[in-house]
């Protein structure tokens, strides 16, 4: 076994408090930490350090995890430090920006590479501290899962529309298994977890694939067969999503192999790899032989393997630091077809999905959440009931708020804080009612995980959340009706021109000589001189609101005599 430490030089800190990250510093930082003041085994998820890094993201890019699994001290972590050199050289940590490459470093890089030389030899040394922490010797390092804090972007053609977009990569590296420490169901857990998010598992084994690393990888993988037929008994559908594999690719890393009849054409090389693949999986007569390598295929959309060389003597000992030149160039030209064949400059990029939809940033991290929360403890593997119910959830929660913010999208264009039209209340029930109609279309699309009666609730809840918005939406409305609050100002108006009528009558019907007729026309005008210097008084007092009142007013009138009907069609427009 090739005995270079493939963990990070980190422990398990006191009660499972993920280690805090130096601001804008590069490095692994934990999101699951293992061991606990009531449970040595105990699962506990650092959902802040996770959201910090897919935070990073930009909203709406599709995420690829690749992570490494297997046993302790076969070197997963020097294998994903040298897939962080070839990102550097061949991606980029900034949205969007150019691809990396040339020039000097300050992390053991060659400042006077050329471009015809090998990326790899643009490197002197492998730093221990540099990447994903590693060192020689028998003792392990790393415990729980962590990730690498700094997404890199690759460009990758989307096989759908053919155009080209960029794609966000994390690293993930895991606890190493079977170390005399760690429990079955504590290594089950830590496998299932690293599968449920990954959209590229690697699974590191040692010089060839035995028949345990194939039952294995069949026990961790069977909790998303059974969740598979459970989502489709409780959906009783025949349809071609139900028929879709929980995971999407695991490949079987073997190290120190050395039986390579071929070692110089890389070409002749992978078809031995293939072919050795293809006899380990074959069918088989035995019973327990054949349903292993069933549950594989009926888990995972595609399987593959590779296969390195021995690095050379010198890496695998404890005093080995990363000496490049240390390292057998088989070794590294295998490194070289590896990186290229799991990034291939992007093209071969496969984001995060679930049920064939792929994930953004946000909503991978959604689903993380609920199957963390399946990991409380890691003393017990989590029944894949529950592993069902915490996917289903997960989509539906997706699709409620992607409904809801669509919902919220349409509307505000219609009646939000922003606009400054009034709609007759049956305009806007009547947008209210088509703007549900199209999102509800979107939440059907996504919410088609799970049993049916979680869809049913969720989509219960998405329609009170946009009843609740379509109220405020009313209220908004109305407080721009060019009627409302005009009573304050009619009455008193029509109380003055009833005593100026009446003031009238009295005058042209009465005797001057009448006191009583004096008196009553006396006491008209008092009423309409009051309201007058009332509304004066409001009316410099409040200017402003007098202004508004006004265009309130002409508004009225525009709309009484049907001046307003045009920009109404133009809004439902």
């Amino acid at each position: 076994m090739t005995d270079v430490s493939a963990e990070p030089q980190t422990t398990t800190p006191p009660l499972a408090q993920a280690p805090e990250a130096a601001d804008d510093e590069a490095q692994a930082v934990q999101i699951v930490s293992v061991g606990s003041e009531d449970d040595q085994y105990a699962f506990t998820f650092h959902e802040d350090t996770l959201n910090e890094v897919l935070s990073k993201v930009p909203p709406g890019w599709k995420v690829s995890v690749i992570s490494v699994v297997g046993a302790f001290r076969t070197g997963k972590s020097f294998l994903l430090s040298w897939f962080l050199r070839y990102l550097k050289l061949h991606g980029s940590t900034a949205p969007g920006g150019s691809q990396a490459g040339g020039g000097a470093s300050g992390d053991g890089r060659v400042a006077d590479s050329t471009e015809e030389e090998a990326w790899y030899s643009q490197f002197n040394s492998l730093g221990q501290h540099d990447g994903f922490g590693w060192r020689g010797g028998a003792e392990r390092n790393t415990t729980g899962i962590w990730i690498w804090n700094e997404p890199h972007y690759l460009r990758r053609a989307n096989p759908e529309t053919g155009e080209m977009e960029d794609v966000a990569v994390m690293l993930v590296d895991t606890q190493g298994m079977f170390d005399n420490e760690t429990t079955m169901a504590l290594t089950a857990s830590i496998f299932g977890l690293s599968t449920l998010l990954s959209s590229y598992q690697i699974y590191n084994v040692d010089k060839r694939i035995q028949e345990d690393n194939l039952q294995q990888l069949a026990l961790f993988s069977e909790y998303g067969r059974t969740a598979l037929q459970s989502d489709e008994k409780s959906r009783r559908k025949d349809d071609a999503d139900a028929k879709m594999k929980p995971f999407q690719r695991i490949e079987f890393l073997v190290r120190d192999w050395q039986n390579f009849d071929e070692e110089e054409d890389l070409e002749v090389m992978e078809t031995e790899m293939n072919e050795y693949l293809e006899a380990v999986i074959a069918e088989r007569d035995a019973l327990d032989l054949k349903e292993t390598r069933d549950q594989i295929s009926s888990c995972f959309e595609k399987v593959s393997c590779f296969m390195f060389t021995h690095p050379g003597m010198k890496v695998t000992k404890k005093t080995y630091t990363g000496d490049v030149a240390a390292i057998d160039p088989l070794f590294l030209r295998l490194l070289d077809r590896y990186c290229e064949r799991v990034f291939n400059r992007g093209t071969n990029l496969v984001p995060k999905a679930i049920r064939g939809r792929e994930l953004t940033a946000a909503e991978l991290g959604g689903y993380i959440k609920e199957y963390a929360k399946m990991f409380e403890s890691g003393a017990r593997f989590p029944e894949a009931a529950t592993m069902l119910e915490a996917t289903a959830n997960a989509n539906n929660s997706n699709a409620t708020n992607l409904t809801i913010h669509e919902y919220k999208g349409k509307m505000d264009r219609i009646a939000g804080p922003n606009v400054t039209s009034f709609l007759k209340p049956e305009e806007l029930e009547e947008m209210h009612q088509r703007a549900v109609q199209e999102c509800l279309e979107q939440f059907e699309d996504i919410a088609t995980f799970g049993p049916e009666r979680g869809i049913v609730m969720a989509r219960e809840n998405t329609l009170r959340n946009i009843r609740d918005d379509f109220e405020l939406y009313k209220k908004l409305n109305e407080s721009r009706n060019p009627l409302a609050g005009l009573e304050i100002y009619i009455i008193p108006g029509t109380i003055a021109m009833i005593s100026i009528v009446m003031r009238w009558i009295t005058d042209s019907t009465c005797s001057s000589w009448s006191s009583t007729c004096r008196a009553g026309s006396e006491f008209f005008s008092h009423i309409y001189a009051m309201v007058f210097f009332f509304m004066l008084i409001v009316a410099a007092t409040k200017a402003k609101q007098m202004k508004e009142v006004l265009r309130r007013v002409m508004t009225a009138i525009e709309v009484l005599v049907g001046g307003g009907s045009e920009s109404s069609k133009d809004k439902k427009e």
